[in-house]
């Protein structure tokens, strides 16, 4: 067994006191940090964090041979009595993947936290925590009865995240699974004020996480136990999933949003549906786990995609939510699908496999050259539904099949057992699914809305198009993003310019340029680009498309309806 201890009673000063004691079984022992936590696929080189690395066996100080910049090397006596490695952690990263801790609480991803010593992949895990006075630790691993927690491997144990402050949990159950909630505030009184201003939270999760039960054909949740920590903070937005718990990140501002309570409760189902897909429904290419390399995985958009659109219709099929609410945000997602340029560029399959360069390291110029599998995933998976109702099926029931032939007995899923779960339902995929993956033409998203008496409409800006978005920045005007092939790039314009005037007028908010514009017109344009002065020529074009409204068709059938009906609480389609 590999034990390790935590140090967190100093929390003003963000370094996380780390000790691992393990008995060696050979003379030469590597021990390297993993480089990413799975569910983020990105390359985060935690060792960046880490500092004053020793090891001693029976109070000898041992050598580290450093391999590689995450990896080292030491050797030593087996028979000598077991080795001890102490460091240090920084943690003053905020989010779901990294670490942070303050006087408030501390949050820690144990990927970026615990060493692997080789041979010890599969062996049990110890956790110990020293805390604050009145702190507690709240940690998704069995409680070993001497202290602390076991995890059956490295595995688990980095696959569970800490945690801790002077926080309550709130419980309830699943189908007999009890379930914890805590919640960390960036301000005191975060969950009193988040009760109180939604006192059926964990009534409507509850419901919320049946439903995720009954979407994959079973009675009860996949964990044995459930953890959920919410990082409420004043602005933000996101997850990550773990076998056994999930940790999301939800801003205030967004809760008092008309439709934020809404969102988050999306949010809720996103990460939860994820303990079957993706985490035990799992891609191939991820069993076993390599932290130290990136895994190329053609299929993130069944993983993120599928989830993305099923997360929606969740919290209605639950009955905590309302169809209207529904179609506003589902045609959000598609208005934003339909004016991303760079699903032109990028195939679907493409973007999944390029998740690890491209998708969490997207600029101001992404959106001309590729799309989100989690956008366009969302996408094909309506499309996907819509044509399994076509063919008297639909997607409950081919994630239903792909559990229980994969995901309950732990085989990897890959490509051609995805296409052949889909064309078992509905034939016509064989042909459709690949062509969607693979090609950059859109899916024919009307006609499949139109089966359920839906259509998209088009608002107009009431501006000429210019190419551009500006924005304010330190008191200039600056160019935020410029379209590829729009006017402005066509005029010379690039990322990051001030815009200082437009045919001699000074233009000094967003309002003023586009009250300044001219469709059909050349208008002379004066930036700065460097502390040079640049006067370039921009000619707008006609106002286009600003936005699209998903909205009920008036002319839709009475069997159009009862499709919609049955489509949006995610019930089987009627028998023809």
């Amino acid at each position: 067994m590999v034990a390790i201890q935590l140090d967190c009673r100093h929390p003003q000063r963000h370094l996380v006191g780390v000790r691992l004691t393990v008995s060696p079984q050979r003379s030469c022992l590597r021990l390297q940090l993993p480089n990413w936590t799975p569910g983020s696929y990105l390359i985060r080189d935690y060792v960046r964090h880490l500092e004053g690395l020793e090891a001693t066996q029976a109070g000898t100080p041992l050598t580290l041979r450093r391999l590689t910049p995450s990896s080292w090397q030491l050797v030593c006596d087996p028979d000598a009595g077991p080795v001890t490695l102490t460091y240090r952690l920084m943690a003053t990263e905020l989010s779901v993947r990294t670490c942070h801790m303050d006087q408030q609480h501390a949050f820690l991803a144990l990927a970026a936290v615990v060493l692997e010593l080789e041979g010890e992949r599969w062996s049990p895990h110890r956790l110990e925590m020293l805390l604050p006075d009145g702190w507690e630790a709240f940690v998704p691993l069995p409680n070993d009865p001497r202290g602390g927690w076991i995890a059956r491997d490295f595995d688990q144990l980095v696959d569970s995240p800490v945690e801790a402050g002077p926080h309550r949990s709130l419980s309830f159950e699943v189908a007999g699974v009890p379930h914890r909630w805590v919640t960390w505030g960036a301000c005191p009184g975060g969950e009193a004020w988040l009760l109180e201003r939604f006192p059926s939270l964990l009534t409507d999760v509850q419901q919320v996480c049946l439903r995720c039960c009954q979407l994959m054909g079973v009675e009860r949740p996949a964990s044995g136990s459930y953890l959920f920590v919410l990082h409420l903070l004043d602005e933000g937005y996101g997850g990550l999933e773990h076998d056994d718990s999930t940790v999301l990140v939800y801003g205030r501002q967004r809760l008092e949003q008309p439709h934020g309570y809404r969102r988050l409760l999306q949010l809720v189902a996103h990460e939860y549906l994820h303990q079957w897909n993706v985490r035990r429904l799992r891609p191939a290419q991820l069993a076993p786990i390599d932290y130290q390399q990136p895994t190329v995985v053609p299929s993130l958009w069944f993983a993120e995609g599928i989830t993305s659109y099923v997360d929606q219709l969740l919290p209605l099929a639950a009955g905590v939510s309302d169809a209207d609410g529904l179609l506003h945000d589902l045609g959000e997602d598609l208005s934003r699908y339909r004016l991303t340029p760079g699903r032109h560029v990028q195939s679907l399959r493409t973007s999944s496999q390029e998740a690890w360069v491209k998708l969490y390291k997207a600029d101001a110029y992404a959106a001309d050259s590729q799309v989100s599998y989690y956008l366009k995933g969302a996408v094909v998976a309506l499309c996907l539904d819509l044509q399994l109702r076509r063919d008297g099926s639909c997607l409950p029931a081919v994630l239903q099949a792909l559990w229980q032939n994969h995901g309950r007995w732990g085989r990897g899923y890959g490509e051609a057992d995805l296409l052949q779960a889909f064309t078992a339902h509905s034939p016509a995929l064989a042909t459709l699914l690949p062509a969607w993956l693979e090609g950059l033409d859109d899916p024919d998203l009307d006609g499949y809305l139109f089966d359920v008496g839906l259509r998209l409409e088009t608002e107009m800006a009431s501006t000429p198009w210019a190419g551009i978005t500006p924005t304010c920045q330190d008191g200039s005007l600056v160019a935020q993003r410029v379209w590829r092939d729009g006017p402005a790039e066509q005029a010379g314009l690039m990322v990051g310019d001030e815009l200082l005037a437009l045919d001699g007028q000074r233009v000094r908010q967003p309002a003023q340029w586009s009250a300044a514009l001219r469709a059909g017109v050349a208008q002379s344009l004066l930036i700065s680009r460097r502390s040079q002065l640049h006067t370039l020529t921009l000619q707008p074009l006609q106002p286009t498309v600003e936005r699209y409204r998903l909205v009920r068709s008036e002319t839709a059938s009475v069997e159009q309806r009862q499709a919609q009906e049955r489509w949006l609480t995610m019930a089987a389609p009627l028998p023809c």
